[in-house]
């Protein structure tokens, strides 16, 4: 049973091959801050570890791992370990000076070390060897669970959530935190939640402060960097409106790419490698129209009930209508806006696209203002807005969740980061000649990546990716001016049969049982 390399290369040495890391060291530190020997300051275990994990994700709010132990000193029971002890290390990947960009730094020295909170999987494999699980977080994510917030807040959603980040009652986060400036303001009574239910809360009622943008909710999550309060529309591009540059180029390509008679340097040749997707698969795609229309993506009615002057409203969301007020990825809708039935748009001979059909989803909302004296609603706005804010919102969600999701395995960089935007480079599958190397129209085109997966084992250190597309790079052309009923026929006559119609005058009378012994078909 193999374990993981143990690099103690100085740090001007570059790597080998795409994949290479170093990984000097990971000192797991018990309880009391010591070792097995009480004269020491921790034990380094990583030729004990036969695989190293690290996930984060835009949807989690802190980043967590595991180690895999295989104990042949019993050090589980002279540490011991049982729990709450932390472990410190750093991973780089790098082909010249150590940057932030390029290492994990999860070291005690930085404050920013992890904190084992389950050890699971215990085996013994023979007389002299034990095999378990190490299961680590970063501090917020136990201080998360020991805290509870019950504090009324006024300002932006930005300041609440910077208070409640840093306050040492809280979670007294000493790591960086990344956040988007709101544009809206309120004043919220927080009820004795924890610290990352609170944050929640706030997103939930974020507005982002973009250029042309009235998009809704935001996301709190940490990576390998720090932690971020950001809207979706803060990763694809900048305050202005602009597309944000692509951090890593990805291809999808069989057989050997390089060029033939052209010697490139071990550097490049290295950079080359981390540009090649070792596999993909396509997880989940927007074509699902059941499923999005179920949920709300496209058409969605919000029904909001002011429990102050007990009156009602009702506000329909639009995908394709709503289109130009939020920021995509890319330039085109994932669906199109075809007709798709023969049902009409109100009193006009325009036949109904997919998000024209409010009535999919229907939501009751309950809403009020001058809940703190201010007369606003749900999201510090006038109160007639949260119908559409509402509606916004969760079909920005559903955009992120039921959109393309594309899964890949690639060479480890540890500059990579949940949240980054990257470009993937898929060969259009028609025969390469025919095709004069074009790329996929669909699947081709940005990502952002929400989720990684950093694993080392067997001597290498691999990412698997999850990333989404919320758009589409070159459309999927349009019907023009062709009704529904051009395109599928005019509707046919309706036809319906009573099935005991034809009984009143049977043209073959039933056979008698004489016999009185049951058969089939009496």
């Amino acid at each position: 049973m193999a374990t993981m390399r143990h690099h103690s290369t100085p740090a001007h040495k570059g790597l080998d091959f795409a994949g290479d890391y170093q990984f000097p060291y990971l000192h797991l530190i018990n309880h009391m801050g010591e070792g097995i020997d009480s004269s020491t300051h921790g034990e380094n275990i990583l030729h004990l570890a036969i695989e190293f994990n690290l996930y984060e994700s835009v949807f989690d709010s802190s980043v967590t791992g595991s180690v895999v132990i295989v104990d042949t000193q019993n050090l589980i029971s002279k540490l011991p370990i049982q729990g709450t002890e932390r472990l410190s290390f750093k991973i780089t990947t790098k082909l010249s000076n150590d940057s932030e960009d390029t290492v994990i730094d999860c070291t005690e020295k930085n404050g920013t070390e992890m904190h084992v909170f389950s050890v699971t999987d215990k085996k013994q494999l023979n007389d002299n060897t034990l095999t378990y699980t190490i299961h680590f977080a970063s501090r917020e994510f136990v201080r998360n669970l020991r805290t509870r917030v019950s504090e009324s807040f006024s300002g932006r959603m930005d300041e609440m959530v910077n208070k409640i980040f840093t306050d040492e009652n809280y979670l007294d986060s000493q790591k960086t935190l990344f956040y988007q400036q709101t544009r809206n303001q309120d004043k919220i009574v927080v009820p004795n939640l924890n610290p990352f239910a609170a944050i929640g809360l706030l997103a939930r009622r974020s507005l982002p402060d973009l250029e042309k943008s009235k998009g809704v909710g935001y996301l709190f999550y940490e990576t390998t960097k720090g932690f971020h309060f950001r809207s979706w529309e803060s990763l694809c591009v900048d305050k202005g409106g602009h597309s944000r540059d692509v951090k890593q180029k990805f291809r999808y390509v069989q057989g050997n790419t390089s060029e033939p008679g052209k010697k490139k340097s071990k550097a490049d040749t290295i950079l080359d490698a981390y540009q090649n997707v070792e596999s993909y698969r396509f997880i989940n795609n927007f074509h699902d129209v059941a499923a999005n229309t179920t949920l709300g993506t496209y058409g969605h009615r919000v029904i909001t009930h002011n429990i102050y002057n007990k009156s009602y409203k009702v506000d329909d969301y639009h995908y394709h209508n709503r289109w130009n007020e939020t920021n995509h990825l890319e330039k085109y809708p994932s669906i199109v806006d075809s007709p798709v039935d023969y049902d009409t748009v109100g009193n006009t001979p325009l036949q109904k696209g997919v998000s024209d059909y409010p009535e999919s989803r229907v939501s009751l909302q309950p809403t009020t203002q001058f809940a703190h004296g201010e007369d606003t609603g749900n999201y510090g706005t006038p109160v007639t807005d949260d119908g559409v804010l509402t509606g916004s919102r969760l079909a920005q969600v559903n955009k992120i969740l039921q959109g393309t999701q594309l899964e890949m395995t690639i060479n480890g960089q540890a500059r990579l980061q949940a949240g980054d935007m990257i470009q993937f480079d898929l060969q259009s599958v028609e025969n390469r000649q025919n095709s004069q190397g074009r790329l996929d129209p669909q699947y081709s085109g940005r990502y952002i990546i929400t989720s990684i997966r950093h694993r080392i084992g067997q001597e290498q250190f691999v990412q698997k990716i999850v990333c989404v597309k919320d758009s589409s790079k070159s459309g999927f052309g349009y019907a023009s001016d062709k009704s529904y009923s051009e395109m599928a026929g005019s509707k046919r006559k309706r036809n319906s049969q009573d099935i005991h119609q034809a009984d009143d005058t049977p043209s073959v009378e039933a056979p008698k049982n004489t016999s009185g012994a049951w058969f089939p078909g009496v």
